[in-house]
């Protein structure tokens, strides 16, 4: 079984960890291994809505996600939007950003290290409202309930997310400007970029959200025409077109799964520029990343345990919330990227380790109710 769902991902692990040592040796193996789990880690929670989601599919179109959704995640978003980014930060053409990347590695990093503050402040934008917007939410499961509880209801207040955004990014881009300022550098252009860049961070993250959300809304509308249509059908004794509306339906479901994926793969490609501006190593890392999300949502469909490790998608967004800051950070000062990677991986381990904690806890309380339950013979 495992082997059947993950055969492909080991195969591409394989492949991608041998073309990183051929590329850079041990050093570059090492980093290609953190993205993966850093993707993979980021991911979790997306493989699970996922696979909540492709569940309702029929075959046809559990296909269609597994095999064009998959080329879409890992080649569009894994490999030619990190080209994107640097492309348009840098003021190159696509093909000029490729070629500079594997034949004129030092000006490429030259080029990317300029266009940091840009980059940073639009990613850390993203993650930030991904893990703001997550812990403000009012969850029925709460991991870490001294904190999440009272900003649960904090998060009552509306727009707090975006204005808390808003706050950090004034806050980040008045200390680069003085941080410039004091090395000499032209702080106003400086500090003009990182809040422009922010701003467009905050608005990509707002387009998506509404995107999904309309996605979403589409396919609940979908999901009750087709229940209306089956009872109008029953009372008349007419068979029900299913097949047409099935269709529409996990059409819908299919666009509304491809944002979701998006979005959740662009954390994954901005969170990697905290680890490697190298775009082969972010391609590598990301790619094998992105085949583990694959089986996991596979996976996830095919045993029907969604809920087994309830913690993991807190991990997860803590994970997201502590790159958000890092970017934000690495602004002004040099986080070294074996920090970087490490503190994702430490929180994901953490959450994981509470949902084994609670489901032992679970198991135990309720055998000692069936004990208790039990009548004793000969009473």
């Amino acid at each position: 079984m495992v082997l059947k769902t993950f055969g492909w991902s080991f195969a591409v692990t394989a492949l991608g960890l041998v073309a990183a040592i051929l590329f850079g040796g041990w050093t570059a193996f090492g980093i290609v291994a953190i993205l993966s789990i850093l993707e993979i880690s980021l991911s979790f929670d997306n493989a699970v809505v996922n696979a909540g989601i492709l569940k309702k599919m029929n075959a046809f179109w559990q296909k269609i996600f597994l095999t064009i959704g998959i080329l879409i995640a890992v080649f569009g978003m894994r490999l030619v939007f990190p080209v994107v980014i640097v492309a348009v930060s840098a003021q190159l053409g696509p093909i000029e950003a490729v070629d500079l990347a594997l034949s004129d590695k030092d000006r490429y990093q030259e080029l990317v290290t300029d266009a940091h503050p840009a980059i940073a402040a639009f990613g850390g934008m993203f993650l930030l409202m991904i893990f703001l917007d997550f812990i403000f939410e009012d969850r029925e499961i709460k991991w870490l309930t001294w904190l999440e509880r009272p900003l649960a209801k904090l998060g009552k207040i509306d727009m707090l997310s975006v204005c808390i955004a808003l706050i950090i990014l004034l806050i980040s881009a008045m200390t680069f400007a003085t941080h410039a300022h004091q090395h000499g550098g032209t702080h106003v252009d400086k500090a003009e970029t990182v809040l422009l860049a922010g701003i467009a961070g905050l608005i990509t993250y707002m387009i998506v959200g509404g995107l999904s959300g309309y996605f979403e809304d589409k396919l609940e509308e979908e999901e009750e025409q087709e229940h209306e249509e089956e009872e109008k059908a029953a009372r008349e004794g007419k068979p029900k077109s299913a097949v047409a509306l099935a269709g529409k339906a996990a059409f819908f479901m299919f666009l509304y799964l491809e944002v979701l994926d998006a979005s959740f793969s662009f954390d994954g490609v901005i969170g990697a520029f905290a680890i490697t501006n190298d775009i082969v190593l972010m391609a590598l890392g990301l790619g094998i990343g992105a085949m583990y999300v694959r089986s996991l949502t596979v996976y996830l469909v095919r045993q029907g345990t969604l809920d087994d490790y309830v913690y993991l998608e807190h991990g997860a967004h803590y994970a997201i919330g502590a790159l958000a800051m890092i970017l934000l950070v690495t602004i002004q000062y040099e986080i070294n990227e074996i920090i970087t990677g490490l503190i994702g991986v430490v929180l994901i381990g953490a959450s994981f380790w509470s949902s084994v904690r609670r489901n032992k806890r679970i198991a135990q309380a309720e055998a000692q109710a069936g004990d208790k339950t039990e009548v004793p013979s000969g009473v």
